[in-house]
């Protein structure tokens, strides 16, 4: 790993993996940013694949998760102006007895909501996070998209970082 990339993911937390354990394990890696994903889902989200910048250049991931499905959306961000500050959707098993799997997901970015796409079902789960963005996804995937994560850049700004602070000690003493 050269330097410049050491020095990215020192700047960088991760979030998840939300869902299943089937399918195989999955790492797209840390990007400089989101500008495309594509989603293929019906029932469940069947495949995501994701187009990243990196350095001003467009990065196409592979395809993660089966060839079913038959509805197709493109979300394509007004990159860099937009970028995604938060993921929702809900998992469970698509049969009795199996694992599960990701069943919906809805994108936030800056500037508005994408979705819902799938069918809202199961598990909800949700993030988002302010002054950061996402800058790379990682999961598991088979038949479908069975579980998904997601590298955040963290805030740039001072004020930000200790706002993210005062609601981490905030939450954990909700939790305690």
């Amino acid at each position: 790993m050269d330097q410049q990339q050491q020095g990215d993911k020192n700047l960088t937390v991760f979030v998840g993996p939300w869902g299943g354990n089937g399918g195989t394990t999955w790492d797209d890696g840390i990007y400089d940013g989101v500008r495309e994903i594509r989603l293929v889902y019906d029932h469940c989200i069947d495949s995501i694949s994701v187009i990243y910048d990196k350095n001003g250049k467009p990065a196409k991931s592979e395809k993660h998760g089966g060839v079913g499905g038959n509805k197709t959306s493109e979300i394509k961000l007004q990159y860099p102006e937009e970028y995604l500050t938060g993921v929702s959707g809900y998992y469970c098993p698509m049969v009795n007895s199996g694992t599960p799997v990701i069943r919906s997901m809805t994108f936030k970015s800056n500037k508005q909501v994408y979705g819902p796409y799938g069918v809202e079902q199961g598990t909800p789960f949700t993030f988002s996070v302010n002054g950061g963005r996402i800058v790379g996804m990682n999961g598991r995937s088979g038949w479908y998209l069975d579980s998904i994560g997601f590298h955040l850049s963290r805030p740039k700004s001072t004020k930000m970082i200790n706002k993210l602070r005062k609601k981490i000690h905030w939450l954990t003493r909700i939790v305690a």
